[in-house]
């Protein structure tokens, strides 16, 4: 195995408690060694997702998601750093010093794409293999100094893009240009994006904007417009001060948007976004609401008149993470970060509840 001096213990950020009291102390952890197909990373930042969040304070526990045995209380999907050590069967691949990216599909045992199934051979669909793990939900995620990753399925970094920004691209990132594919926009058409200077919504008016669509932001306040046009949009709606958002909508298009990416997970989010389409339009749903009564849809006459479309889309495949990363290689793409340490996932879980959280949080991790 190839590696440098790895230390036994490591800080890491461990959950604690149950539900909204949940918190996630540093704690001294053991350092787990790679397996054969593995790599160890050095993880130098992380990013917080607000699926972290849901995670750690059992958002999910309604629909039976929850963070695993497995994952020693670690969660965490956004990771870079340096490898460190590499396992026998990934000497061909990875050396030591080479730089890496953990996104959520992230092994800690001897799987995670199986490589068989269906999903897995047909080159566009590994994220839906069912034996893959998940980093911070069922295998020990980011937020800890040294993390485990399948070499087959690691990212590598390209030069051009810093720890800081390509830590919060492996997930946030990646999940807002997925979702502008999924939305089947094409360049020169129009694309709605709610709560676009958020977290997630301010990656997808940049890649929307850099894949040639016409972008229509929605969020509240100056400062929120601001920096929406800076990023790219062509024009923005104030949701504090906007009585008919539809109505907006349709006077800027005249016939309604092509597309909608639904980031936030509201109830209100997902049952206006069918409003703001023209016939034909998509609604992409990326927000994950804790209340197990939030539907992505339309009434039936609705879509059926209208003839629309309603999909999901989360995270992204290897493939897409190369490509969202690209975006930020060539200077297109670059997260609004505000940094912070691994000591502070508490309070930056805390500023996102209250969505008081600027931009994409991003932790150093020391």
């Amino acid at each position: 195995m190839g590696s440098v001096d790895v230390p036994k213990q490591q800080r890491a950020a461990v959950k604690v408690g149950s539900g909204s009291d949940a918190k996630a102390p540093c704690k001294d952890v053991e350092v787990q060694m790679p397996e054969p197909h593995q790599i160890l990373i050095k993880i130098n930042w992380t990013g917080l997702c607000a699926s972290d969040k849901s995670l750690l304070h059992d958002e999910w526990a309604a629909f039976g998601v929850a963070m695993q045995d497995a994952t020693k209380g670690i969660a965490g999907h956004e990771g870079a750093g340096v490898v460190v050590a590499v396992g026998d069967n990934m000497q061909h691949k990875w050396k030591v010093g080479d730089r890496a990216g953990i996104k959520w599909a992230k092994p800690e045992t001897n799987v995670n794409r199986c490589g068989e199934c269906e999903f897995c051979t047909n080159g566009t669909d590994e994220l839906h293999c069912p034996k893959q793990l998940n980093a911070g939900f069922t295998a020990a995620g980011t937020f800890q100094q040294y993390a485990i990753s399948d070499g087959r399925y690691t990212t590598r970094l390209p030069d051009g893009v810093k720890d800081e920004e390509a830590g919060p691209i492996m997930c946030g990132g990646v999940t807002a240009y997925t979702a502008c594919k999924r939305s089947a926009v094409k360049p020169g058409q129009w694309i709605v994006l709610p709560g676009a200077g958020g977290g997630l919504g301010h990656f997808a008016v940049q890649y929307a904007k850099a894949m040639g669509m016409r972008v229509i932001a929605i969020d509240g306040g100056p400062e929120k417009a601001e920096l929406c046009k800076k990023l790219g949009a062509e024009e923005f709606i104030d949701f504090t001060t906007t009585s008919d958002i539809a109505a907006e909508v349709t006077r800027i298009t005249t016939y309604g948007a092509h597309g909608v990416i639904v980031t936030a997970a509201t109830k209100e989010a997902y049952a206006s976004a069918p409003n703001l389409l023209r016939p034909g339009g998509t609604v992409v749903a990326v927000g994950l609401p804790k209340d197990s009564s939030v539907l992505a849809g339309a009434p039936p006459i609705q879509l059926c008149l209208k003839r629309l479309n309603i999909v999901g889309s989360v995270t992204g495949t290897l493939k897409d993470v190369d490509e969202a990363l690209d975006f930020t290689a060539r200077g297109l793409v670059h997260p609004i970060l505000t940094k912070g340490t691994l000591d502070d996932v508490d309070k930056y879980c805390e500023l996102m509840i209250a969505g008081k959280l600027a931009g994409r949080a991003v932790l150093k991790v020391s």
